[in-house]
């Protein structure tokens, strides 16, 4: 296989990706990790490369237009868009899972597992009425 990507297809890759990168982040903002930006940018380059090198890389620049600097632009942007939504949906899941494994309860609102309920902070209550 040959790559014939060229510095201004890359540059013009790395800026869309970082661009999606940014919407998803200000878009979700607090509710996910502060890193969203930077995993959603990865995997839209990656599937860009993808996109445009091995499934669209048989075709000539003439048959795919526009093709800026061996980037088949148009086809990055549509069909690229489909993995930095899957990550970002992927990263949104799976933060806010961590966050609420790490916050005590359980994602049902009950009792944690393993940890058995506490009457100390009753009886405490009760003592401290009666002073």
């Amino acid at each position: 296989m040959e790559w014939d990507l060229g510095l201004q297809g890359l540059a013009v890759l790395a800026a869309m990706s970082l661009a999606f990168g940014v919407v998803a982040q200000l878009f979700f903002g607090e509710t996910t990790t502060r890193w969203l930006w930077a995993i959603v940018a990865t995997s839209h380059f990656l599937g860009g490369l993808l996109i445009s090198e091995v499934w669209f890389g048989w075709a000539t620049e003439e048959e795919l237009q526009p093709n800026i600097d061996g980037l088949s632009f148009d086809e990055v942007l549509l069909i690229g868009v489909i993995p930095a939504v899957l990550a970002v949906f992927a990263t949104w899941y799976f933060a806010r899972r961590h966050r609420r494994a790490t916050a005590g309860g359980t994602p049902g609102g009950g009792e944690s597992v393993g940890i058995p309920p506490s009457d100390i902070g009753h009886d405490r209550r009760e003592v401290i009425s009666k002073q």
